[in-house]
């Protein structure tokens, strides 16, 4: 007789593990960004991405100033000129190659980053890169 497989949980996880295929990289729209929902059997994890061409910045869907979801409406990552990534719940504005926090309640920290990378066409998760010198202010799991 064999064991049930366990449900996944609800838990809302903040990291995947490296080499998750999460789809094509045509799923987002040049200079758009995409909210990307992973389902683990330890919990959810959510995250978004910001396309540039060929490249993609990705972050995990949690302002650190309030520890809330970035976006109210599905995709809305950017500001309206999709220069910058901002938090429609408190205003905050980051900027989308490092995820610092450059006007709000919350400038001089930074979204948490989420390593993606495009193989062959693909969006897969990547392994973690360690931050540069002086950038370790990462938004972390707590409320902040």
């Amino acid at each position: 007789m064999s064991e049930a497989t366990p449900a996944p949980s609800s838990q809302r996880l903040f990291a995947t593990p490296p080499g998750l295929r999460l789809g094509p990289l045509a799923m987002v729209a040049d200079g758009k960004a995409r909210s990307i929902v992973v389902q683990m059997r330890a919990g959810r994890f959510h995250g978004f991405v910001v396309r540039h061409g060929d490249h993609v910045h990705g972050y995990v869907d949690r302002c650190p100033h309030a520890g809330v979801s970035l976006a109210q409406k599905l995709d809305d990552y950017l500001s309206p000129d999709s220069t910058l990534i901002a938090c429609s719940f408190h205003g905050a504005l980051f900027t989308i190659d490092t995820g610092r926090c450059i006007g709000g309640p919350c400038i001089g920290q930074h979204l948490t980053p989420w390593p993606v990378e495009v193989i062959n066409g693909d969006l897969t998760t990547a392994a973690a890169t360690p931050l540069p010198p002086g950038e370790g202010k990462a938004a972390k799991g707590g409320e902040g």
